[in-house]
């Protein structure tokens, strides 16, 4: 059985981990999968497919609070990782004792994935389960930069990841110095799942821009996505641009004429072979899979969390890209008529998924 607790900070950790446990699946397919996640069953599903799973609705780790899609509350966050400390103790006695039932036999053994709450820590401690991390960062590099209030919740969510058997290192990382062995992959993504024929179908139904030959102009299609949160940008910015069709999850695009949105059941992944960029925020799962796509990201600046600096460093590293102050993306500056500059140092290997899957899956097979 394997257990994924993930991280409820965003929807990037569940898309990192859904590459990762659907392609463990394809490799193992009797192997039970448990999802243990405060993130919503109707994401979680859209990242799985058709790749069956148990959902355990259950909060591991608090992230940052965020004050909108680009800032962050760190006095929430305080509030939130007190709150959560108070009843992680009972969680975690109830979901060890549910896991134990769960087992199929008495000797099933069990595995304990984290990305990358540490309290899961503890929870594969009460099963006797080895812990596997998929971290690109842990909460310590986020808290530690936060001030000193925050420096006791750093200190033990280190201690908890250097309890772990195994380390996969994902690319766009901060520095993780846990101590643990570890496995470097390259990017994390799962693939579109539209084919050809579909695509058409789709750029059709969204009236997308036309191309030459008979096809998607792709370099005025662009995507823009900033998470669960959602950005309502207003008329303005999009008249900007009349030329370019703008598609993402949030359903104020509907309101503007050259404004569509993410049809049900898609993800933006999926619309990427008929997209040419992406404005977003700095985050890891969006970035993986535009640089797998080849879009070029534009990226908005994002204050109060220190990945952001990491994530934007590596963008310029690796891929094609603009940067966005907050004020010219609210503005609609958005640089859609300038060319993407090129990566300093060249694109990052792809393959990340398949790589971690078969790490888990060779700890795993130690325990039959």
């Amino acid at each position: 059985m394997i257990v994924a607790c993930i991280s409820a900070h965003g929807f990037g950790h569940g898309s990192r981990s859904a590459a990762v446990l659907t392609t463990l699946v394809a490799r193992r397919p009797h192997w039970r999968l448990v999802i243990s996640s405060a993130l919503p069953r109707r994401f979680l599903e859209l990242a799985m497919g058709p790749v069956p799973f148990e959902h355990r609705p259950c909060q591991w780790d608090v992230g940052v609070i965020q004050a909108d899609a680009l800032g962050s509350d760190p006095a929430a966050t305080l509030q939130a990782l007190e709150d959560l400390e108070t009843r992680l103790p009972a969680q975690i006695v109830r979901e060890a004792a549910w896991l134990a039932a769960a087992r199929q036999h008495p000797g099933e053994p069990i595995l304990v994935l984290g990305d990358v709450p540490p309290a899961a820590a503890a929870l594969a401690a009460r099963l006797d389960a080895p812990l596997v991390w998929l971290a690109s960062f842990g909460w310590e590099a986020i808290y530690g930069p936060m001030g000193l209030a925050f420096a006791p919740w750093a200190d033990a969510a280190l201690a908890a990841y250097r309890q772990g058997q195994l380390l996969i290192r994902c690319p766009l990382a901060m520095p993780i110095d846990w101590g643990l062995p570890d496995v470097p992959v390259g990017l994390t993504t799962s693939r579109p799942r539209l084919d050809a024929p579909a695509l058409a179908q789709l750029a059709l139904a969204l009236d997308l821009p036309a191309g030459t030959p008979a096809g998607v102009a792709r370099d005025r299609c662009v995507l823009i996505s900033f998470g669960g949160m959602g950005l309502d940008l207003g008329a303005l910015p999009l008249e900007r641009w009349p030329d370019h069709v703008f598609i993402g999850p949030d359903a104020a695009l509907a309101c503007h004429p050259n404004g569509r949105v993410l049809p049900q059941g898609l993800r933006p992944l999926d619309l990427m072979p008929l997209c040419g960029r992406l404005i977003t925020k700095p985050g890891y799962s969006s970035f993986c899979e535009a640089l797998s796509q080849g879009l070029g990201i534009h990226l908005v600046e994002r204050d109060g969390f220190a990945e952001a600096a990491v994530l934007q460093r590596d963008l310029q590293n690796h891929g094609h890209h603009r940067l966005l102050s907050r004020g010219a993306f609210v503005s609609g500056d958005w640089q859609l008529d300038q060319p993407l500059l090129p990566p300093r140092l060249g694109p990052l290997p792809d393959g990340g998924a398949d790589q971690a899957a078969a790490a888990v899956e060779t700890l795993a097979l130690t325990l039959d």
